[in-house]
């Protein structure tokens, strides 16, 4: 049994392999593949492509998805070993894990971090704790990284740039009033450096850097891949020549779980966010972002409405590249 937590988990054939096979999936949609099979879609925050995706993804397939918010419609759900339980919750993983492994043949969860402290989010014991106590495959629908999210990027950029090798891809930290989740970000250097892309990280300031895990495994995966990893605060420099950017915007890991003191580092940066003339910079390139975005403020609507933007593509391939990793989780 595998579980599908984090790219980092698969070779780069591997990957490929299910690009291939969600190509196939996106030419011929409607299968019977999974019939009498299911996926638990367990929510911890809020969702509507990866929650539509999915849901419709093992629908077309034949199977049937059954959405769980513990907290709402669900019980409160404790994920810590060893907890006195006397707060919120009301069930263990180790039950849930059990008793979801035993309806289902798939169990997907969204938990994003808690920012509060990341030397423990870090470690991203909430999916972990699901898939050390499920006897069936666990899929990551986004914690500290977002392996489908990266799959579907790297399906867009596969079908636009043919062979993406070598191609500058800029992955550019953007404006946004609030410090978000780091998990797309750190995604897109795993899945750019593991297909051998020449990346470059663009962020205003160290503060903003991203945790070294990701940072490293990035420079690794460029060393195996014949691509390259480099990291810059100067906007001009990333964009010049580039043939893909992508933005995302996260919070300073410094100021991790103190909004109002990383404020007074972040109000200073509203021009990174992506417009027409900083895209003009780069090599006719594409650019992209996970969603969902907030316009003129993260990018233009000049960008989001250019014909380079692939945003929606890449929203789409979520549905197909979904569908492909449930369909090797079950040998299908």
């Amino acid at each position: 049994m595998r579980h599908f937590l984090s790219t980092a988990d698969w070779s780069r054939e591997e990957l490929a392999g299910l690009l291939d096979l969600a190509a196939d999936l996106k030419a011929d949609p409607i299968r019977d593949t999974l019939r009498g099979k299911s996926i638990a879609l367990m929510f911890l925050n809020p969702s509507m492509r990866t929650r539509t995706s999915f849901d419709l993804g093992m629908q077309q397939l034949g199977g049937i998805a059954i959405v769980l918010q513990p907290g709402k419609d669900a019980w409160g759900v404790e994920f810590e070993p060893g907890a006195v339980m006397e707060g919120e919750a009301e069930e263990h993983i180790a039950e849930v894990a059990g008793v979801l492994s035993r309806y289902c043949d798939l169990i997907g969860i969204r938990a994003f971090p808690k920012f509060l402290d990341w030397s423990k989010d870090r470690e991203d014991g909430v999916i972990r704790s699901l898939a050390q106590h499920a006897s069936v495959p666990v899929i990551n629908m986004e914690t500290i990284v977002h392996p489908c999210q990266e799959m579907a990027l790297m399906q867009t950029l596969r079908e636009r740039l043919g062979e993406v090798r070598n191609r500058k891809f800029v992955l550019t930290w953007t404006w946004h009033p609030r410090p978000l989740n780091t998990a797309v970000a750190n995604s897109a250097l795993l899945i750019a450096s593991k297909f051998g892309m020449d990346v470059t990280l663009l962020c205003p300031e160290e503060a903003y850097r991203l945790d070294p895990q990701f940072e490293e495994a990035a420079q690794r995966f460029a060393a195996q891949s014949g691509g390259s990893y480099r990291l810059t605060h100067d906007i001009e420099e990333a964009y010049t020549g580039a043939d893909v950017v992508y933005a995302k915007s996260w919070g300073a890991l410094p100021f991790y779980g103190r909004p109002e003191e990383e404020w007074a580092l972040r109000s200073k940066y509203r021009h990174f966010m992506v417009d027409e003339e900083k895209m003009a910079l780069t090599n006719d390139g594409l650019f992209s972002h996970c969603l969902p975005l907030r316009r003129n403020v993260k990018a233009t609507d000049g960008v989001m409405d250019a014909d380079y933007c692939v945003a929606l593509d890449e929203a789409e391939n979520r549905l197909h590249v979904q569908k492909a990793v449930m369909m090797r989780l079950l040998d299908a």
